[in-house]
């Protein structure tokens, strides 16, 4: 058997590290910096082959681009043909203005295709967009169905200038059962989901308070992130403007908010959700001051990470190592994550004060095994073979 390695893929607003970890993940070497100066949005390793590494970057004037490496980031080719968008199209009277003829001002989230096609990526761009590579990251090309279907600009209801970062497009999920069933999220739109592998899409928002004015229910929403639970396809998390919520997809077409049971003072808006790997009742996330000015740190500067093990009836606060005053903390949707060891599941997360966070308990007790890291957007879990 091959020696597998585990390590965190970490970006950041200057590049890429990893840190690999040691035995018994009680130490940790950092790997570093790549792509040194641009930034770095995502950074993760194909789950499929446990070598081929994509890299998101975006570097002043040469714009944003797609970078790959086959051998733990000693080398790196750009991709030949990076997303970029088609001409668009007019709006619709009453839709958005269509920003979709404009360049691609980053490409913000990478995901692996289904286990059954090797070399499929997707990534998620702002302005609004999704586009798919079939040959491990060299080349992209829009998904047609939702870069120029018929609702784009009724959806973008908040067009691109509304929340931090853009109009962006995250969370791109396939069912592990089916590569033709799919889900994405929109920052400004709400979740939605796809039957064809992108060719139509259709929303998926009922029982999700609306922050954006007009439009219908369906849309005119700010999911932060969204997952489909690990341990089970047919149940999804989702942590959103308006707080924290839950979905039986196998159930019901509405989501339910669970996080009400976190503590008042706490509240239940933040941007990641993790899942844990074998269990669909738990998930961990990093709940944020979400007040009426928005300061995006933890409550108080008391940094905790909460975690539900009964699908969000109760949660639990878990702080243990982590500071307990001025951890004026702030964790993005892309920068918490866990990793797939079923006994002791090490959870894990970044700060956009360079700070990386580690647990190998489930979140029990926390040690600091990186600092002084430029503003970390994200921290994936990766398994090289």
């Amino acid at each position: 058997m091959p020696k597998k390695q585990a390590s965190l893929l970490i970006g950041t607003i200057k590049g890429g590290f990893v840190l690999d970890a040691g035995p018994g993940r009680r130490s940790w070497k950092i790997r570093g910096p790549f792509q040194f100066g641009q930034v770095v949005n995502d950074f993760r390793l194909d789950p499929r082959d446990g070598r081929t590494l994509l890299l998101s970057a975006t570097g002043g004037h040469l714009g944003p681009t797609i970078y790959r490496s086959t051998n733990r980031g000693r080398t790196w080719t750009e991709a030949k043909r990076p997303p970029k968008y088609g001409k668009g199209r007019k709006a619709a009277r009453g839709e958005q203005k269509d920003t979709r003829g404009l360049a691609v001002e980053s490409c913000f989230w990478l995901g692996p295709g289904h286990v059954d096609e090797p070399g499929v990526w997707y990534v998620g761009t702002a302005p609004s967009g999704m586009f798919r590579s079939t040959d491990g990251g060299l080349s992209w090309r829009p998904v047609k169905g939702w870069n120029e279907g018929k609702s784009w600009g009724k959806w973008n209801l908040g067009g691109n200038n509304v929340t931090p970062g853009g109009a962006i497009q995250h969370s791109i999920e396939i069912d592990p059962r089916d590569r033709k069933h799919m889900y994405t999220s929109l920052s400004v739109g709400g979740t939605f989901e796809s039957f064809d592998q992108g060719k139509s899409w259709a929303p998926l928002n009922r029982g999700v308070a609306k922050i954006f004015p007009g439009g219908s229910p369906d849309y005119g929403h700010d999911p932060h992130c969204m997952i489909i639970h690990p341990a089970d396809p047919d149940v999804l998390y989702q942590q959103n403007h308006c707080g924290f919520y839950r979905m039986q997809r196998d159930a019901t077409e509405e989501w339910a908010r669970v996080g009400r049971k976190m503590p008042k003072k706490i509240g239940d808006i933040g941007f990641p959700v993790v899942g844990h790997p074998t269990d669909a009742d738990t998930v961990w996330t990093f709940p944020m001051d979400g007040t009426q000015k928005w300061p995006r740190t933890s409550v108080d500067g008391k940094p905790a990470v909460y975690k539900t093990e009964n699908g969000g009836r109760s949660w639990q606060r878990k702080d243990k190592g982590l500071p307990r005053k001025n951890g004026w903390y702030t964790v993005l949707r892309q920068a918490m994550c866990a990793d797939d060891d079923q006994r002791r599941t090490g959870v894990y997360f970044g700060t956009t004060g360079g700070d990386v966070w580690a647990s190998r308990d489930g979140a029990d007790s926390w040690n600091r095994i990186a600092e002084g890291l430029p503003r970390v957007f994200s921290v994936r879990h990766a398994v090289f073979r």
